[in-house]
């Protein structure tokens, strides 16, 4: 009816001022039954395009594959919600407001006293490197001039330490992924134990956090706690981080007790608060699943320390009057200072402004590789390095400040052994 009531009304707007009955009076008999015929076929070929239009509507609509409405439910997400997880709506809006704002920090504090570290400086390209065991095999290569302990497949790596881990420790490398492809396997794993022995099997009582390199699906790795031999607790790890394990990384880990928390680069991705069993006293690290072919599944490390923590560097300053670390870390025959130290520089930092009027003197050492003028020099010049990162980063006056050198002068252990030198390359801070 609505068609039709539109077709009368079409013509009669065509047909200008002229009435109905005078057009009907001229037209006669046949001319009114041909009108009556054209206006019949008008309405039937209107009602015809209209029943089609609903009929492709309702019955012939092509059907949207499983993908499109993926999309499609995609695409009416983002109206709602911007990619940072804001709101497009108004800043007043009720959803806006109703959602919560949630933030992250990256909290891992280094130790401060050394227990052992290893930067492969002093290891021959191809050789496995000196304070490490294996019951597998690993070698020294070289990356864009720098070192790297480049670890085989379906081995076992135990760093050659002196002592047992304490209570409270961390442990950090860099991590160094090259020629991993959608033919990396989804069982490759690097893995991080914490065990009960110094030996290459995994002990009675242990704990591990598996990293998966491969890359064509998420494949995250897993957690798993074993105490006096019997499985405790095994997961997965609900993170995608394919994109961060591939290249240069770092791997930070910090044990307190029972909890442990690893971070890759600065996000975390396992903190379990009764992962570590009673009786730790090694990490190790384990390869499995890669493709043991140069240029493929390659895995390296570097940088890697393990330190204790848990000494509260700034009331010792305050209250003793003398504080002397090996947490201060330099490039190698270098007065630069490395990522890493920013722990005990914040806390003799903010040991000073507590107390406004304290000046100290900052002495540095070394060991005893190299000529006595250049540790000399170098003593000298890493004590003026952290002078200027306590003005710069803490707004200390430097005139509170005097820096000296004792270069190798004033050993506290041993300089024949590895172990000896780490000790004596420190740094002291004495109240005057």
């Amino acid at each position: 009816m609505k068609i039709l009531k539109k077709t009368f009304i079409v013509l009669l707007l065509l047909m200008g001022t002229m009435s109905y009955a005078q057009i009907w009076k001229k037209l006669g008999k046949k001319a009114e039954k041909a009108a009556e015929r054209t206006i019949e076929r008008r309405v039937e070929r209107e009602t015809e395009k209209s029943t089609n239009r609903t009929l492709d509507t309702l019955i012939e609509a092509p059907k949207k594959s499983k993908k499109e409405k993926r999309g499609n439910r995609k695409k009416n997400r983002n109206k709602e919600f911007s990619i940072g997880g804001a709101s497009s709506e108004s800043e007043n809006s009720p959803i806006n407001k109703s959602r919560p704002q949630v933030h992250s920090t990256f909290d891992f504090t280094p130790g401060d006293i050394v227990l052992f570290e290893d930067n492969f400086s002093k290891d021959n390209t191809g050789d496995f490197p000196a304070k490490w065991d294996t019951n597998g095999s690993g070698e020294i290569v070289t990356v864009n001039g720098e070192k790297w302990f480049r670890l085989a497949n379906k081995s076992m790596f135990l760093p050659m330490t002196s002592k047992n881990l304490p209570e409270n420790y961390t442990i950090e490398f860099d991590l160094l992924t090259t020629g991993l492809d959608n033919k990396t396997s989804s069982q490759a794993m690097l893995t991080l134990f914490l065990s009960n022995n110094n030996k290459y099997e995994k002990g009675r009582n242990w704990c591990m956090v598996e990293l998966s390199p491969c890359q064509f699906i998420d494949s995250p790795g897993s957690i798993e706690k074993v105490t006096n031999g019997s499985r405790e607790m095994r997961n997965k790890i609900d993170k995608d981080y394919r994109n961060s394990i591939k290249g240069a990384s770092k791997i930070s880990i910090e044990v307190n007790k029972t909890r442990m928390r690893v971070w890759l680069n600065e996000n975390k991705i396992v903190d379990t608060p009764r992962l570590v069993p009673d009786g730790i006293t090694n990490f190790k690290i384990g390869t499995r699943g890669l493709r043991d072919d140069r240029n493929f599944d390659e895995i390296h490390i570097n940088n890697f320390r393990i330190a204790k923590t848990g000494q509260d560097n700034r009331s010792k300053l305050i209250t003793e009057g003398k504080l002397s670390t090996n947490a201060i870390l330099f490039n190698t025959g270098s007065a630069t200072i490395k990522s890493g130290s920013e722990a005990i520089l914040k806390e003799v930092g903010e040991a000073m402004q507590s107390v406004p009027d304290m000046r100290i003197l900052i002495i540095g050492h070394t060991d005893s590789d190299g000529n006595l003028v250049s540790n000399q020099k170098l003593s000298e010049e890493r004590a003026k390095s952290v002078r200027a990162a306590l003005v710069t980063k803490f707004g200390i006056n430097s005139a509170r400040i005097q820096t000296d050198g004792k270069g190798a002068s004033n050993p506290i252990a041993d300089n024949s052994s590895a172990a000896g030198k780490e000790q004596n390359r420190r740094v002291e801070f004495l109240k005057l």
